[in-house]
């Protein structure tokens, strides 16, 4: 094999390379409120629906409403996906006062009071889903300080998910159900992130790389001497 052939073999396996690692990198999954799950490529809302670009080619429109997550499909390595315990850190209301200087305190305090949550657990997972930004949005249509997606945000009737109270008060009550249905924090934690399908398809916490992140993320800030 000539120099220049060689030249020419190495940049088609590299462009192959990079070309596989970007689908897998960009693939996703649909988790829909009726149980099904679906492999894709990409997801965006466009007005009242959610476009899926499926794996092979072709489009999908759906009802937002119908559609429970978007989720990154990068499974962990067993090897590098230590179990996920539960800790012992009640999620329950606790008097322990939120900082004066948090945003929305008072908003956290109410909806966590309502839910019989405690307002630093909500505090935490509004600190993951969204750093506090109120008009914070995915491509996937999760909008507001706990990134609700359409479908919660109609189930849990919050009409304006940029309004900081109701996207709270929705939040809480979507994770207080998730903690009712699991009894199980961190199982909670992660219905909340990849839908409670999910977590009942596997039976615990999902393999996914995003899923395993956010919940340690959540309870490192809830939990950080666990």
């Amino acid at each position: 094999m000539n120099p220049m052939t060689r030249r020419t073999v190495k940049a088609l396996a590299i462009a192959v390379a990079l070309l596989l690692w970007t689908t897998t990198a960009s693939a996703k999954l649909a988790v829909f409120t009726d149980g099904r799950v679906l492999k894709v490529d990409d997801a965006r809302l466009e007005g009242s629906e959610i476009v899926l670009d499926l794996r092979g080619g072709g489009t999908l429109r759906v009802s937002a409403v119908r559609v429970d997550r978007i989720i990154a499909d990068e499974v962990v390595e067993s090897e590098k996906n230590p179990p996920l315990g539960e800790l012992d850190c009640p999620a329950s209301w606790s008097d322990l006062e939120l900082p004066d200087d948090l945003p929305y305190r008072e908003f956290i305090a109410s909806a966590a009071r309502a839910t019989d949550l405690d307002p630093w657990l909500v505090a935490s997972v509004v600190q993951t889903e969204s750093a506090f930004d109120p008009q914070a949005v995915s491509r996937a249509g999760a909008a507001g300080l706990m990134q609700l997606m359409p479908a919660a945000a109609a189930e849990h009737e919050v009409h304006d998910v940029f309004d900081p109270a109701e996207n709270l008060r929705g939040g809480a009550e979507h994770l207080r159900i998730m903690l009712d249905r699991f009894e199980s924090l961190t199982l909670a934690l992660a219905a909340y992130n990849s839908g409670a399908t999910t977590v009942t398809r596997y039976n615990g916490i999902p393999p996914y790389k995003e899923t395993r992140d956010y919940v340690r993320k959540v309870l490192t800030l809830f939990c950080p001497n666990e």
